[in-house]
């Protein structure tokens, strides 16, 4: 089914995970990564998950136990080494806070926060040329875009190009595009009076991270956040991440 691994994304995957504990026979590994990855696309609450997945505690206990052992964000970074450095391009992107994740009405701890579509959270992503993420943050709804651009720009190379919107139009910005060998290419802002260098003919290609949002919010568990912990929430969308990245390498293998 569309939501189950293939036998390439399993061999990938398999070696990432911590080795089986002794004592009593386990769920099988991935029949367990099908039941996440189920969960993942159907939006559906754990204690809705077929039985053919395994106990739905086991599936659950299993995310957060890998997810506290980094396990899906060394893979995600494993992937993301391979990213095309000649270009990236950061933004961010809103997603409602849904009544079963908010315990509180603002936990600036958990990235949730108040802004014009209620209880929401942010998500920043910095993508390459191929729409690809390389970089995976949150922060509350309300915090401003430029907020996490310094963390998320480390892997900016010399000689790469930057794309951003006109929110990312900071002097801070572009002095870090410079100092890592970039070029900022961002669009002024109407109130900016010292000139700089903008391509609106390159600029078009910016499209690529809106089309990652799209293709991540294919999921339901991303379009809507249903996890009170930011970590799990996090967790969610390294995981549709790396089915993109794992996509991406499959097609272009020989």
């Amino acid at each position: 089914m569309r939501y189950e691994l293939t036998d390439y994304e399993w061999s990938v995957i398999k070696p990432m995970l911590p080795n089986k504990s002794r004592g009593v026979p386990r769920v099988n590994d991935r029949r367990v990564l099908n039941g996440i990855f189920w969960v993942l696309r159907s939006g559906a609450p754990w204690r809705d998950l077929p039985e053919n997945f395994g106990p739905y505690t086991t599936c659950y206990n299993r995310f957060v136990r890998w997810r506290r052992a980094g396990v899906w964000a060394k893979l995600m970074s494993a992937l993301a080494g391979a990213h095309d450095a000649a270009v990236q391009m950061i933004d961010t992107s809103i997603v409602r806070v849904h009544q079963h994740g908010a315990c509180i009405t603002r936990n600036w701890r958990q990235s949730m926060g108040r802004s014009r579509g209620g209880l929401t959270s942010k998500i920043h992503a910095v993508v390459d040329s191929n729409g690809l993420p390389v970089q995976l943050a949150l922060s509350p709804g309300e915090a401003h875009d430029v907020r996490l651009a310094g963390k998320l720009l480390s892997r900016l190379r010399s000689g790469s190009m930057l794309l951003a919107d006109r929110g990312y139009d900071a002097d801070w910005i572009r002095e870090l595009a410079m100092k890592k060998g970039a070029w900022a290419n961002i669009p002024p802002k109407s109130n900016r009076t010292d000139p700089i260098c903008f391509s609106p003919y390159l600029y078009r290609a910016r499209n690529r991270v809106e089309r990652f949002f799209n293709r991540i919010k294919q999921c339901r568990r991303v379009a809507t956040r249903y996890d009170r912990l930011a970590g799990n929430y996090l967790a969610f969308i390294q995981l549709a991440s790396i089915r993109l990245w794992l996509a991406a390498r499959y097609e272009s293998a020989p």
